[in-house]
């Protein structure tokens, strides 16, 4: 009998829902991550997607690896399981298109480190989030000493990774390591809501833009504004930008209709 699936992926009206599936608590097992990537890969193909969800469901995002799988690793077993989770997250990070993570319940260790690689998150009341590893004996590895860090500043990241602690919706919106905060049944709407916001935008000045400003953030100052000079002028090839400008000059700002080419 084949394996339940543990990653549904539903594409409607141009925004495309990863959603994980793996009661009770969307344990980051080898399988899910697995489809998780696949799914990354069908909607990064996709032209048709302009904007995607991360979703764990009503009760929680995702509360971490599963440490049964883990607990008995030697060093280099461990070092090729955290490549292995590492290579999906980046998949996640590269995703072209804008991501917002719909976080509910539980986002801890494997689990805030995939929400880390979305573009915006939205969490619910009732969200937890953290790097528990410490507890464990361990540190994060699937990225969590790096995004987490870029996120919210060295200091805040290292009291919660030294810690352990979980950090609750308030305290996370606070610190910008989400960016909104909405009722526990609003979670996934407010994120589609989001999503929605970018599906008439410019879908290749969309993409360009992401990929400057994240790969700015690893290649320093000159390597961004070069990068961000050569998105800018590339994209005077594509119909958006003729659109875009002539709307501005006939009718205003804000009133372009563009089609994503």
């Amino acid at each position: 009998m084949p394996e339940a699936t543990m990653v549904a992926l539903k594409i409607e009206g141009a925004i495309a829902t990863i959603r994980l599936g793996r009661p009770p608590m969307n344990a980051l097992c080898d399988q899910l991550q697995s489809e998780l990537a696949a799914a990354v890969s069908r909607v990064t193909a996709d032209p048709a997607v302009r904007a995607v969800v991360l979703y764990g469901g009503e009760r929680v995002f995702a509360a971490g690896a599963d440490i049964k799988e883990m607990a008995t690793l030697g060093p280099i077993e461990a070092l090729a399981r955290a490549a292995r989770l590492q290579e999906t997250f980046d998949a996640v990070a590269a995703i072209p298109q804008p991501v917002i993570a719909a976080i509910t319940g539980f986002a801890l260790g494997g689990g805030l480190e995939l929400a880390l690689c979305a573009d915006f998150r939205i969490c619910a009341l009732n969200a937890r989030l953290g790097q528990p590893e410490i507890q464990l004996g361990v540190i994060p590895g699937g990225g969590g000493t790096q995004r987490l860090t870029r996120l919210i500043g060295p200091a805040r990241a290292k009291h919660i990774i030294f810690t352990g602690r979980f950090v609750d919706a308030d305290e996370a919106l606070q610190y910008g390591l989400v960016d909104e905060v909405v009722t526990d049944d609003d979670v996934y709407d407010a994120a589609v809501r989001l999503a929605s916001s970018f599906v008439e935008g410019p879908a290749l000045a969309l993409r360009a833009a992401k990929h400057a400003i994240d790969r700015s953030a690893d290649a320093g100052l000159a390597a961004g504004l070069e990068l961000e000079r050569l998105h800018f002028a590339a994209l005077f090839a594509t119909a958006d930008q003729k659109t875009g400008m002539r709307s501005f000059i006939s009718d205003g700002p804000g009133k372009a209709r563009f089609v994503g080419g």
